[in-house]
């Protein structure tokens, strides 16, 4: 009966949505980001230029400002969600193709320009996406959904990360973001494709009660703010010291583009998807708090490997086990964070929350860049990865105070 269920629930239309759509979202995050940075760094450009250029991501980090909107307004076609994802997918499809026709050392300006529009279409892809899946997945179908739609993710994120700087070596950067620009444009056969929610909730009456009521109902909360400081620590020292670990194996190791395209993302895509699972099975067996306590210890601890790295010199070997565990870490943690930020939303208003939260995750991934930048050329790329460590400790110190009501989100 058990196999029955799971074969039908992996078999319907809606968790075929949630992986396909996953797809769609994953495809445009490298391309304005570490592609981009790969790309760069293969030019003359200094790293302070390509520091201040990780800039582009921050969007992400306030896509909760503009959620409002596409919950209160709906395109004509293909109902609320389907027909802003559509627009946004045709969109991304001719900007990522813009950005493969500039010439970085050129047109610098052009180039951050347009990379922050994607960046921004994309963030806003992410919102859209975000809000169908909870529209649509039935509550047993969640859990399983969430799974799918983290595959899709990672395979899109390796086509447009390992994929494109190995197909980069061979066609070269120009035609690299054209292919990926045309995958772009197909993902709106996926939306087409996927079906309607069951029971369609009528949308905010005001634009102003799509964003006072969900803010006053966590922030009203006696434990919100402190929540909210604990998002965004919680991955801190992860996010400072991956903001540069492509620049950090190309341009400080000296590893080639195709040999991160070909080893290092194929570790990570690879890693990340096994450490998901784990991370899964262990989340139902810990509970949220000892599982967000562990694998942020772990997180923590694997930057340390980088610093071996930059210490000892250029090394396969070891750049693979650092790549291996850093990832497999961060798939552990990343499944449990999920998770914790599901359990802090209203159903009443999950797709404004789930946005305002996941943006402020991402605050340190998004503005971590030219400080990092000027880190490393201060200290050296060792120095630079133990202080990582370090700023890993108050996010999980953070967890402990806050204990109690991270065990209430399992009750």
């Amino acid at each position: 009966m058990a196999r029955t269920r799971l074969r039908d629930l992996i078999a319907n239309r809606r968790v075929a949505a949630a992986l396909t759509l996953g797809f769609a979202s994953g495809l445009p995050f490298n391309l304005p980001d570490s592609t981009l940075q790969a790309w760069l760094s293969t030019l003359d450009l200094d790293i302070k230029t390509i520091g201040w250029l990780t800039l582009v991501g921050a969007p992400y980090a306030f896509k909760f400002l503009w959620a409002p909107i596409l919950d209160r307004y709906a395109l004509p076609v293909l109902g609320r969600r389907r027909g802003w994802m559509l627009l946004l997918q045709l969109v991304l499809a001719g900007l990522i193709a813009l950005l493969g026709m500039q010439a970085p050392n050129e047109a610098i300006y052009a180039v951050a320009a347009i990379a922050l529009l994607i960046a921004f279409i994309s963030a806003t892809q992410d919102i859209v996406i975000d809000a169908y899946r909870a529209d649509t997945l039935r509550p047993e179908e969640r859990g399983i959904g969430s799974t799918a739609t983290q595959v899709g993710w990672r395979v899109a994120t390796w086509i447009t990360g390992a994929l494109a700087l190995i197909l980069s070596d061979v066609i070269g950067w120009r035609n690299t973001y054209l292919l990926m620009a045309a995958i772009m444009g197909a993902t709106v056969l996926f939306t087409w494709s996927a079906p309607e929610p069951e029971r369609v909730a009528p949308p905010p009456r005001t634009l102003t009660a799509a964003v006072v009521d969900p803010l006053r109902e966590f922030l009203g909360r006696p434990e919100g703010w402190a929540l909210l400081g604990l998002i965004v620590l919680y991955k801190f020292g992860d996010a400072f010291a991956l903001k540069l670990v492509t620049v950090f194996l190309i341009k400080g190791m000296g590893f080639s583009a195709l040999e991160v395209g070909a080893i290092s993302k194929t570790v990570v895509i690879t890693l990340t998807l096994l450490g998901t699972f784990v991370g899964g099975i262990f989340l139902a067996r810990l509970g949220l708090f000892r599982s967000l306590l562990i694998f942020g210890i772990l997180q923590a601890l694997t930057n340390l490997l980088y610093a071996l790295l930059a210490a000892t010199g250029k090394s396969t070997t070891l750049m693979i086990i650092a790549l291996g565990f850093d990832n497999f870490a961060g798939g552990m943690g990343a499944a449990a964070f999920v998770a914790f930020l599901m359990g802090l939303c209203d159903a009443r208003f999950s797709a404004f929350q789930y946005a305002l939260l996941s943006a402020l995750a991402s605050v340190a991934r998004n503005f971590l860049g030219p400080p990092a930048a000027y880190l490393v050329d201060a200290v050296g790329w060792s120095s630079f990865f133990t202080i990582t460590f370090f700023t890993a400790i108050p996010g999980l110190i953070a967890l402990v105070l806050l204990r109690r009501q991270v065990d209430r989100l399992d009750e």
